[in-house]
């Protein structure tokens, strides 16, 4: 089993300290956004790919989804999905979504919520996704958006009085690793551009539907620190939907 950051006990208790970890889909900023993207659920069988505590899961559910497949690395994760979002439809699985192996046309539906950007080949993950859909199937999925994760860290450049100054955007054309500080804590996580997110959909029989860069909502901009995430774009949403 591959190493996962999030079974460091330190790093999931601060993980879990989040608004968005406490307050589920209504702590989430992208998620006003992200609920336009989704397809209807009725009678669809879904996969959640890198499903942490489950939420996406639990509104596929509650919304007719017929069968919801949510796979983590992470037992941690998986131990608060089967608490907090557990349901007759649907079932978790710990493995790493490079390993999972499932038959041609198994879902209609794949979702993944910031979760894509921990994956090192994503042209692979596509491709084997494009074979998990059924034909007219849908892709939708958040990450952090390339002009985020381009340069490494994911701090702003400060002040001599610890003022923002502006947010670094270096080596965006080098991808591949970088050692990110998130919650305080060394992660390692990959960039890509904004071509290869998209063209690589496209290379692999998708049809673009939606790309979004979303704002913070209006009424999460008093939360701390989320009125400066509108001086550059943290995530990226798209919607495809299989040839």
């Amino acid at each position: 089993m591959k190493e996962n950051k999030y079974d460091d006990e330190v790093f999931f208790r601060k993980y879990g300290e989040m608004h968005r970890s406490q307050e589920g889909l209504a702590g989430a900023g992208e998620w006003p956004e992200l609920q336009k993207l989704l397809p209807d659920f009725s009678g669809r069988r879904v996969l959640d790919l890198g499903c942490g505590y489950g939420w996406h899961c639990k509104y596929a559910s509650d919304h007719g989804a017929s069968l919801v497949v949510g796979t983590d690395l992470s037992e941690k994760m998986l131990e608060q999905a089967e608490r907090r979002n557990s349901g007759p439809a649907v079932e978790y699985r710990r493995a790493a979504m490079e390993e999972l192996e499932f038959p041609a046309e198994s879902f209609d539906v794949v979702l993944s919520s910031l979760a894509f950007h921990y994956v090192r080949d994503f042209g692979l993950l596509a491709e084997r996704i494009s074979g998990w859909l059924s034909p007219s199937g849908v892709l939708v999925f958040s990450v952090e958006h390339p002009v985020f994760t381009a340069y490494g860290s994911q701090d702003w450049y400060y002040g001599a009085n610890g003022e923002i100054l502006h947010f670094p955007v270096d080596n965006y054309y080098l991808e591949g690793t970088r050692d990110a500080l998130f919650l305080g804590e060394h992660v390692t996580k990959y960039h890509r551009t904004l071509t290869t997110y998209l063209d690589t959909l496209l290379q692999n029989g998708f049809d673009l539907q939606r790309v979004v860069e979303p704002q913070p909502p209006e009424d999460m901009l008093a939360l701390p620190g989320m009125r400066d995430e509108l001086r550059r774009p943290m995530m990226l949403l798209v919607s495809a939907k299989k040839g």
